[in-house]
């Protein structure tokens, strides 16, 4: 009976709670329904598959709970593509009321920060991290974050938050109190950003990363007495560097890649804890200043203008020290043997200075946990000894560009021990052969022994490097044949054996190489045919095989490269169609393997002995004077020189960009698929038998600089297409069998005779006009251009007067220049100081600067020309930066000018015209001289009604040498005629190159 009574009381008991839930489970629901909720939200709900309603949230995927109230205490969803607005994570997720912890990184949130009204943060929450997503809006968005009481820690870093001159006038970001704060690499710029972010004080503030941003202005934190992590690098600060007073707790202080300048020992004298010290690529001058050292771990003194020895005192660190970079400097004398007490150094970085004496190895074997050391870019002598065996913990050693000389040790990887990966010993003094034992190297990823005066064979042994991804040999003495057993390293990306005296055939096995990006076997003496199963490599993206003796048919298996974007095979015996699948690759281009590679192109004077349009060279390592030693080895001069790094060329689909076939036996026709190349920079095709007509198609190849089509067999007419490239600088169609007229308009008004020469029915300008004939609709043409002619002719006598009055009135304007000289300076000074925070990026994998005989001087758009001053030029061309550079030529270099209202133009930038010590005195004469030039042009129009008036040049004089600039609504004009600005451009675009051939 008792048994049935108690049963009957715990049934009682569970019956009760389910009519009357208690406020456990209740809050659980709640919890779970917001959860839900936020689903529901997501553009891809099914990325969170077990969060289902009637389900304990503690179940539910990157949720935690309290063990004891089984309420949700922690959320992490990073590196989810949740894909949502913030609105919903701050309606759902924020207001759950035990949520301690949220993270979203990279969970692609976008939208701006703001706080629902009524809604109410959780009261617990001191962990928000919300970065590497799209957030946008501006940084007073975070003060409505105020409405949770205990965030502490806040990491919005990798968005794209703003700051406005609006929230310089409001009250910052009162009410709350950081301990972390990251809002780095988002898109912060100004002088007040700082001072608003910290406008409630930093008494709490630990940890603030402003990193990758645009502030700028005067900054103090010597406030923050309890911060331990700051990291401003890579702003716009220039001001001197700031104190950080009894900065007792700081441990990290990251300032590179700004323009601090000052006293940096006063500064940071007080910071006794710091253990890493980053002051890379700044402005700091002087010899290096006694620095708080007794913590130091980690010390970048990099990319400065320090001077002197390197200093005793840096020894007091030595303990502890574990990186230490004195980089780019002006660091001389010779290196400490003190510098041996630092037994824990596994970084030491003193490259590109000018420091002498013997290399110290004594000194280097005394750091017995070096792991790397690099000592380029300076002048140390004597040999490379065995002992750096010693160095068992070594995996990168860089002696490249020194003066070492002697053989290269054959004991450099002695024992099974070694652990060095990366060996560069480029642009020295090393004679004799390359050590087989440098297979014992086994981890070795790079091998770079360029610009020596290495003689024998490549060594067979070097095959069994399977780690190996970088082998550079180029420019020594090298014979014999590529070892087949190199094609077993299916890690190699870069093949670079040009400049040596290398025999026999390309490997069959190439094609093992899968991961092959670079080949480069130029100016070499290989022959046989080139295997068509390099087509395999997918990745290729660099080819060069110029100046050897290949023969036989370009494969068309190369068309499967689908990386491939540079392809030179100029100099060969190549013979054969040009095989149209070649092209086929157009499009497929989706990525570029080649990144961060140093190059540089050396475009080639054209001279009879130099064949080719130019080299491209991996030149990492390698100081830009020893380039004589190639041209006094080569029976080539360079006109110029390009120097950069690769960078991705296109965000999507794209095509070759250098293609030279010049210099073989091709016959055939030039495949019409050609024209599907649509980022063809250089199409290099002379010195063939090719035959036929020029494929109309060429005309779509609207991103082409340069074309050589010379000495060939091409007949026909030049197609008219070709007159919509705009961007064509310098062509050559001599030699051929070329008919009719030359094509008007385009670039071909800029074209001289010699690129149409020998060509026996070829016609117009620049050669002689065409004859007149009846009956045929295209002599109207030639006698419409010989008309032309005539009346040109005939107005050169009276031309002449007005431009005898011209160039007098240069000469009366060129004693008003020095009188405006200073004007012109304070506004040069004034865009300097303007633009001296900002910086320029390439954005493109290309030649520095495009290679041209000149351009029209003429818009992008189709836009109105307007008043300029000098100043707004150089703005508009980021101080004629080579990255606005357009075309360069005889008259002067043409600059893309991109205005604040974001219209595009073209800036001719005269050179040889005038004296280059007086324009170098007086820039802007430039300016005022093309204007003159345009007076000039427009005073021997061939048509009499468009010529100005006596009065009407005057009137023009006296608006230039008032600085009025260019207008395109004034003119010089009375009631009887008249020229506009306009009209001036436009007679010096299309008759000022056409007199001169007269």
């Amino acid at each position: 009976m008792k048994t049935h009574f108690f049963v009957l009381l715990l049934s009682l008991a569970f019956l009760s709670l389910q009519a009357s839930p208690s406020p456990f489970f209740t809050s659980a629901n709640r919890d779970a329904q917001n959860l839900i909720s936020f689903k529901a939200a997501l553009s891809n709900p099914s990325l969170l598959q077990n969060w289902l309603p009637n389900q304990n949230p503690c179940t539910f995927t990157g949720v935690e709970c309290h063990e004891t109230t089984n309420r949700v205490s922690s959320i992490g969803l990073a590196d989810i593509p949740l894909t949502c607005d913030f609105h919903p994570v701050a309606t759902f997720l924020l207001t759950l009321e035990n949520l301690e912890s949220l993270s979203l990184k990279s969970a692609n949130i976008s939208g701006s920060i703001s706080f629902p009204p009524g809604s109410k943060c959780s009261s617990v929450l001191s962990y928000l991290d919300l970065s590497q997503n799209s957030l946008s809006g501006s940084v007073s968005g975070i003060a409505t974050l105020r409405s949770c009481p205990a965030l502490k820690s806040l990491n919005l870093s990798g968005n794209s938050i703003e700051f406005s001159v609006l929230e310089e006038k409001s009250s910052g970001l009162r009410g709350l109190s950081f301990e972390l704060l990251d809002l780095s690499f988002n898109k912060i710029v100004g002088s007040n950003a700082v001072p608003f972010i910290l406008s409630e004080g930093c008494n709490e503030l630990k940890h603030l990363s402003l990193k990758g941003n645009k502030v700028s202005g005067d900054i103090d934190f010597s406030s923050c007495k309890n911060l331990q992590y700051l990291d401003v690098s890579e702003n716009n600060f220039s001001s001197s560097v700031p104190s950080f007073g009894k900065c007792l707790a700081l441990e990290h202080l990251d300032i590179s890649a700004n323009k601090f300048h000052g006293d940096l020992g006063h500064a940071i004298g007080g910071c006794a804890k710091l253990n890493l010290l980053n002051v890379t690529s700044n402005n700091f001058s002087g010899p290096i200043p006694v620095l708080p050292t007794a913590s130091l771990q980690s010390l970048s003194l990099g990319g400065n203008l320090f001077v002197g020895d390197i200093p005793l005192h840096l020894m007091d660190a030595c303990p502890g020290l574990v990186m230490l970079d004195l980089s780019s400097n002006n660091l001389t004398g010779s290196v400490p043997s003190s510098l041996g007490s630092c037994t824990s150094l596994e970084t030491f970085d003193i490259s590109t200075n000018n420091l002498t004496g013997e290399l110290p190895v004594d000194t280097l074997l005394k750091m017995t946990s070096l792991k790397r050391l690099d000592l380029a870019y300076n002048a140390f002598g004597g040999g490379l000894p065995d002992s750096f065996s010693q160095h068992t913990s070594l995996q990168s050693l860089d002696l490249s560009s020194n003066s070492l000389f002697g053989s290269i040790p054959t004991g450099l990887c002695k024992g099974p021990s070694n652990n060095l990966k990366e060996l560069y010993l480029q642009n020295n003094r090393f004679t004799g052969s390359v050590p087989d034992t440098l297979s014992n190297c086994s981890q070795l990823t790079a091998l770079h022994l360029s610009f020596n005066y290495l003689t024998g064979t490549i060594p067979s042994s070097l095959g069994s490097l399977y780690e190996l991804r970088d082998l550079n040999l180029w420019f020594n003495q090298l014979h014999g044949e590529i070892p087949p057993e190199l094609m077993n390293i299916k890690a190699l990306e870069t093949l670079i054996l040009d400049f040596n005296e290398l025999t026999g055939v390309i490997p069959s096995g190439i094609s093992n190489c899968t991961n092959l990006k670079w080949i480069s076997l130029s100016n070499n003496r290989l022959s046989g045919e080139i295997p068509e199963s390099i087509g395999k490599l997918r990745s290729l993206t660099i080819l060069k095989l110029s100046n050897n003796s290949f023969y036989g048919r370009i494969p068309p298996g190369l068309g499967d490269c689908r990386s491939l974007i540079w392809l030179d095979l100029n100099s060969n015996f190549l013979n054969g169609t040009i095989p149209p699948e070649l092209f086929k690759q157009s499009g497929r281009i989706a990525v570029n393997f080649i990144r961060g590679k140093r190059y540089v192109y050396l475009k080639n004077d054209k001279s009879e002995q130099c064949h080719g349009e130019g080299n491209l060279l991996e030149f990492a390592g390698i100081r830009l004077e020893q380039l004589i030693r190639i041209s006094s080895n080569h029976p080539c001069n360079f006109s110029r020189v390009y120097g950069e790094y690769t960078r991705p060329t296109f965000n999507d689909n794209g095509s070759m960009i250098f293609l030279d076939l010049s210099y073989n036996m091709l016959s055939g026709s030039i495949p019409a698929a050609i024209g599907s190349m649509s980022f063809l920079y250089v199409l290099i095709l002379g010195h063939n038998n090719l035959s036929g007509n020029i494929p109309q198609e060429i005309g779509k190849l609207t991103g082409l600089d340069i074309l050589d089509l010379s000495n060939n067999r091409l007949e026909g007419i030049i197609p008219q297409s070709m007159t919509g490239l705009s961007l064509l600088s310098e062509i050559d169609m001599s030699n051929n069998h070329l008919t009719g007229m030359i094509p008007e308009g385009g670039q071909f008004v800029t074209f001289l005779n010699h690129s149409f020469l020998n060509n026996s029915d070829l016609c117009g300008i620049p050669l002689p006009p065409c004859r007149s004939a009846s009956g045929s609709s295209s002599n109207s043409g030639h006698q419409k251009s010989h008309r032309r002619q005539a009346s040109l002719a005939g107005s050169v006598a009276m031309g002449l007067l007005f431009s005898l009055f011209c160039i007098f009135g240069l000469l009366i304007v060129a004693v008003e220049m020095k009188k405006r000289k200073k004007k012109k300076d304070s506004a040069l000074d004034v865009y300097i100081d303007s633009c001296s925070h900002s910086g320029t990026a390439n954005t493109a994998w290309k030649l520095t600067g495009r290679e041209a005989l000149s351009i029209s001087l003429t818009t992008f758009e189709s836009k109105p020309l307007r008043k300029l001053t000098f100043a707004d030029l150089i703005e508009a061309t980021n101080g004629f930066h080579n990255d606005s550079l357009i075309g360069s030529g005889g008259f002067g270099d043409v600059y893309k000018a991109e205005l604040k209202d974001g219209s595009i133009h073209a800036k001719l930038r005269i050179s040889d015209v005038f004296d280059s010590m007086l324009l170098k005195e007086d820039p802007s004469l430039e300016m005022e001289l093309l204007e003159h030039l345009k007076v000039a042009c427009a005073c021997i129009d061939d048509r009499p009604w468009k010529r100005p008036t006596m009065i009407q040049v005057m009137a023009r004089f006296k608006e230039i040498q008032a600085g009025c600039g260019l207008d395109s609504q004034s003119t010089t004009a009375t009631e009887d005629g008249g020229f506009s600005a306009v009209e001036m451009v436009e007679m010096s675009i299309k008759e000022g190159p056409e007199l001169s051939k007269q």
